[in-house]
């Protein structure tokens, strides 16, 4: 259910949808996250948000990345970490970063959305689907607004990344083009002798 507009809008929801289903956390792609392999990102981020180890693990058991998403929107209040209300955008926003820096591909394609808003338009109209994305076009699309500051930071790191990369080739080309000369004049040295 994705669609580009002429508003230069890109609509997501459903993790199979192609191509920008991929922004979807449910898509089933691994991250390492706080030094912890998760099957999802959003096995990533609801691993925070249970107070007790064992709901942490009840979690973390469910059989798929929706099922999970659903069980811990359904949480009681005490078995949610104190101040996850305080550190759940921040824990989405490292989450993405991690999810789109592991996976060129991914990275990739959030790139090539340049400038475009991206809306996670979901189906459902409940307060969860209005916070994170979109419904019938009412919501804080905190989802979106995250993937966007994500594309940003991603694109201002990669001018520094090929900056660097080309600085060190090129101090290392000296060395490289020497080296062969230097064996041609060793080996013209040791004929002439």
């Amino acid at each position: 259910m994705f669609k580009e507009n002429k508003m230069h809008e890109i609509r997501f929801y459903r993790a199979n949808e192609k191509p920008y289903g991929a922004f979807s956390n449910l898509l089933k792609r691994a991250i390492e996250f706080e030094g912890e392999v998760f099957a999802t990102a959003e096995h990533a981020y609801q691993a925070g948000k249970a107070r007790k180890p064992a709901v942490r693990k009840w979690l973390m058991e469910a059989p798929s990345p929706s099922l999970l998403a659903m069980a811990a929107h359904g949480l009681y209040v005490w078995d949610i970490a104190e101040d996850w209300s305080k550190i759940k955008f921040d824990r989405m926003k490292r989450v993405l970063m991690a999810k789109f820096t592991q996976h060129e591909d991914l990275k990739s394609l959030l790139l090539s959305t340049g400038t475009a808003r991206l809306v996670e338009s979901a189906t459902v109209d409940n307060s969860v689907n209005r916070l994170w994305g979109e419904v019938n076009g009412v919501g804080q699309n905190k989802l979106g607004a995250l993937l966007m500051e994500v594309r940003a930071e991603i694109l201002a790191a990669e001018p520094k990344a090929r900056r660097k990369a080309d600085v060190k080739s090129r101090a290392d080309a000296p060395e490289r083009a020497a080296a062969p000369r230097s064996r041609r004049r060793a080996a013209a040295d040791a004929v002439s002798v």
